[in-house]
C-alpha cells in the first residue's frame, strides 16, 4: 500500500495511464500464456515458449502505448484545473475503460477464433463484419459459448473499468504545476516513442519481427489481437502493392517469367495493352456450342475425399470421378471464396490484397467466364442458396458477364433454410429446374453451395451421420456429396446432360492453417470435369485453380482470346512442370514437384522441399523464386493497370 501510495503522489497526474498501462500488460501476458498452453503441441520447446512472452512483451508494450499516448499528451492541459478536471476525469475515464474492452474482448473471443481458422483475428475479422446477418446467425449458430463470453467480458469491463478509473483520476488535481508538467512531457514523448515503435531501426516493429517459427500460429501467439487486427487494418491502404510486400522487377522481365510459364511461348501474345492476352487452342471439336455448369462446393478439401487421403464421407464424388477428367493434385489459390471465385471464373490467381471480386477497378470490364460466354450468345447465371450481396458477388459478377443471379430471396418454398441459405439440395432443384427452362439455347450456369459452412446446418434424416452431433463439418460435407448426388441423377436423365461441360469443384479447403507459412496440405482439393466424349482419365501432375477455365474452355472447342495465365491442362507442353499459386494471408507460395518457394512480407522468400505433406528446409532455387516473384507482381500490376481483359 505504501508502495502504491508513493508512486501515486510521485507520478499523480499520469496515475490513471500508468495504472492502466500495467494492468492490462499483466492482463495480456496471462491471455497469451493461456492460449500458448491451450495450443502447447504446437509449440516445439521450452525456448520457443520463451519467445514467444518475450517477444510478446514487446507487442504489448507498443499497443498499451498507442492507448495511452493521447492522455499523456493532453494531461498538462487538462488535469487539476477547477474548470476542466471533473470533464477530464470522467473523459480519460471514458477513453481507458474503451480501450480496455476493446483489448479484453478481442483477447476473450481469439480461443475460439484461432480454432476456426488458426490465426489470431485479422483482415478477414473485419471483412466478416460487413455481413452481420449472416455472421450473427453463425455465431449464435455455431460458437455461442463465445459470443457469451465476449458480451460478458465486455460489459463487466466496461462498467467495472469506468468506476475504476475515475476513481483513480480523484476528486481534485494533482497540484503539480503547469511548468513541472511540461517539464517531464518531454521526456514522457521521448518513450512514449520509442514505445511506439520499439526499434532504433529505420522501420518501426511489425509482426515479421517477432516472427521465429516456421507455424504461423506460433508468431501469432506473440502478438495480441489488438495489435494484429489494428495491424491488418493499417496495412489495408497498400494491400493491393505485391511490390511493397515481396520486393521489385523489371516490368518487362516480370512480364516475360510469366508468359514463358503460361504456355511456352512467349510469341504467342502480341497485344501491348493486354500484355498475357493470347490466342487459346481448342482441343475439343464438339458439333455444337456445349453448356457450362460449374459446381463450386463450399470447403470441401481433400480431407473429405478418401482417394485422395481424406475421409471417406463423399462416397458418390467419389463414384463420378470414374466418368471424367479426375485431379489427383489439384490446390486452391486461397482460403476464402471469393479468392476461388476469382480463380476458377476469371482464372485469376492470388494477391496479398483482397479478392479481386470485391476491388473497385474490377467490378467492370474484367475477364471471366460468363464475359467470354455471354458475347457468344450464352445465357450466364449465378446460382446462389443465400443472399449474394456477400462478399460482393453480385455486383462483381453482373458487371462481369453474369446477366443474372438466382439468390435465396427466389426460392419460394425451400425444404430447408439455414444461417448461410437454402439447403444444398434445394440449391440443386432450382438449377436444375432453371436449365431445363433454357432448352436449346446455350448456358453457363455457376451454382455455389452453401450447406457445408459453420454452423453446419442441414435437413434432419437426410444422410446417416458419419459422426454425432450432426452439426459438424463431416456431417455436412456428407451432406453436400448425397445433395451433389442427387443433382447429377437428374442431371444425367435430363435433355441438357449430353450437350453440357460440368465442372465440379471446391472453393477452397476448410479450416485452413497448419505449422508452416503456407500449410499446402490444407490447399489440396478435389476437381473433376464431365463432359461429352471427354475418356475418364486421372490428371497426376501438380494443378492450379487457375488452369481450370482454360481447360474448360478448350475442352468446349472455344478458339479464343484470353488474358488468362493458367494452362489449358488438355494441351499442356511437356516443357511446363506443373505448378500451383497458393495465397496465405500474407505469404504467398509457388509450389513444383521441385521445389516450393514461399514469398513473405518484407522481401523474404524462402525454398523448401515438399515430401510426404510436409515443407522440408531447402536451399532456394533461384531461378524458381524469381519466377515466383513475377507471379505474384504480376496480379498487382494487371488488376492496377486494368490490363485482364479481352478488349
Amino acid at each position: 500500500m505504501k508502495i502504491t501510495t508513493a508512486l501515486k503522489k510521485t507520478i499523480h497526474p499520469y496515475y490513471p495511464a500508468a495504472v492502466f498501462f500495467l494492468t492490462l500488460l499483466l492482463f495480456l501476458t496471462v491471455s497469451r500464456t493461456a492460449l500458448a498452453l491451450l495450443n502447447h503441441q504446437r509449440i516445439p520447446d521450452f525456448m520457443a515458449f520463451m519467445k514467444i512472452v518475450g517477444f510478446g512483451l514487446r507487442i504489448d508494450v507498443v499497443s498499451l502505448v498507442y492507448a495511452v499516448a493521447l492522455p499523456v499528451v493532453l494531461t498538462p492541459l487538462l488535469e487539476g484545473y477547477t474548470k476542466t478536471h471533473t470533464l477530464w476525469k470522467n473523459a480519460l475515464a471514458l477513453w481507458l475503460t474503451a480501450w480496455a474492452v476493446f483489448f479484453v474482448v478481442m483477447e476473450i473471443i481469439t480461443p475460439g477464433y484461432v480454432a476456426e481458422y488458426d490465426v489470431r483475428p485479422n483482415r478477414l475479422f473485419v471483412e466478416y463484419l460487413l455481413y452481420p446477418k449472416e455472421v450473427t446467425d453463425m455465431l449464435f449458430k455455431g460458437y455461442l459459448i463465445h459470443v457469451v463470453a465476449g458480451l460478458a467480458a465486455l460489459f463487466l469491463t466496461a462498467a467495472l473499468g469506468f468506476r475504476f478509473f475515475r476513481k483513480l483520476s480523484g476528486d481534485t488535481g494533482s497540484g503539480w504545476t503547469l511548468a513541472r508538467k511540461l517539464a517531464v512531457l518531454p521526456v514522457l514523448s521521448v518513450l512514449l516513442f520509442l514505445g511506439a515503435r520499439s526499434s532504433l531501426g529505420h522501420r518501426p516493429i511489425n509482426p515479421s519481427n517477432v516472427a521465429f517459427s516456421p507455424d504461423s500460429l506460433v508468431n501469432d501467439l506473440a502478438l495480441n489481437s489488438t495489435y494484429s487486427l489494428l495491424y491488418a487494418v493499417y496495412r489495408l491502404k497498400d494491400e493491393a502493392d505485391a511490390a511493397k510486400e515481396y520486393g521489385r522487377m523489371d516490368t518487362a522481365r516480370m512480364m516475360d517469367l510469366v508468359r514463358r510459364n503460361s504456355t511456352g511461348d512467349p510469341l504467342v501474345f502480341k497485344s501491348r495493352d493486354i500484355p498475357t492476352l493470347h490466342p487459346l487452342v481448342a482441343s475439343g471439336h464438339p458439333q455444337k456450342s456445349l453448356n457450362l455448369v460449374i459446381i463450386l462446393e463450399e470447403s470441401m478439401g481433400a480431407e473429405f475425399v478418401a482417394s485422395l487421403g481424406g475421409e471417406p464421407v463423399t462416397p458418390h464424388l467419389e463414384r463420378l470421378s470414374q466418368e471424367g477428367l479426375w485431379f489427383d493434385r489439384l490446390y486452391a489459390t486461397g482460403t476464402r471464396s471469393v479468392v476461388g471465385i476469382e480463380a476458377v471464373v476469371c482464372g485469376f490467381p492470388p494477391t496479398p490484397a483482397r479478392s479481386v471480386v470485391k476491388l473497385g477497378k474490377s467490378q467492370k470490364n474484367f475477364f471471366s467466364l460468363a464475359r467470354l460466354l455471354s458475347d457468344r450468345g450464352y445465357d450466364t447465371r449465378f446460382i446462389y442458396g443465400g443472399d449474394s450481396n456477400f462478399d460482393n458477388m453480385k455486383g462483381f459478377f453482373l458487371g462481369n458477364g453474369f446477366q443474372g443471379v438466382i439468390e435465396e430471396k427466389d426460392f419460394d418454398h425451400p425444404k430447408f433454410k439455414g444461417s448461410w441459405g437454402v439447403s444444398d439440395e434445394d440449391l440443386f432443384d432450382k438449377a436444375h429446374d432453371y436449365f431445363l427452362s433454357r432448352k436449346d439455347k446455350p448456358f453457363f450456369g455457376l451454382v455455389f453451395s452453401s450447406s457445408n459452412h459453420s454452423p453446419y446446418e442441414f435437413p434432419d434424416n437426410a444422410v446417416e451421420l458419419y459422426e454425432k452431433p450432426k452439426a459438424t463439418r463431416k456431417n455436412a460435407v456428407k451432406y453436400a456429396d448425397h445433395a451433389l448426388n442427387g443433382f447429377f441423377e437428374k442431371a444425367k436423365h435430363s435433355p441438357y446432360w449430353n450437350n453440357t461441360v460440368f465442372l465440379v469443384v471446391a472453393d477452397h479447403n476448410s479450416h485452413v492453417g497448419g505449422e508452416t507459412q503456407v500449410p499446402i496440405q490444407r490447399f489440396r482439393i478435389p476437381g473433376l470435369i464431365i463432359a461429352p466424349g471427354l475418356k475418364p482419365s486421372v490428371y497426376r501432375d501438380i494443378a492450379s485453380q487457375i488452369d481450370l477455365a482454360p481447360t474448360l474452355l478448350s475442352i468446349m472447342g472455344l478458339a479464343c482470346d484470353t488474358p488468362m495465365i493458367g494452362r489449358d491442362l488438355t494441351r499442356k507442353p511437356a516443357s511446363l512442370e506443373g505448378r500451383a499459386i497458393l495465397q496465405f494471408f500474407g505469404n504467398q507460395a509457388y509450389m513444383t514437384d521441385k521445389q516450393v518457394t514461399i514469398l513473405q512480407p518484407g522481401e523474404k522468400i524462402d525454398g523448401y522441399l515438399y515430401r510426404a505433406d510436409r515443407l522440408i528446409p531447402a536451399a532456394l532455387d533461384a531461378n524458381q523464386a524469381e519466377t515466383a516473384l513475377a507471379h505474384a507482381l504480376w496480379t498487382s500490376w494487371t488488376y492496377k493497370h486494368m490490363a485482364y481483359r479481352i478488349q
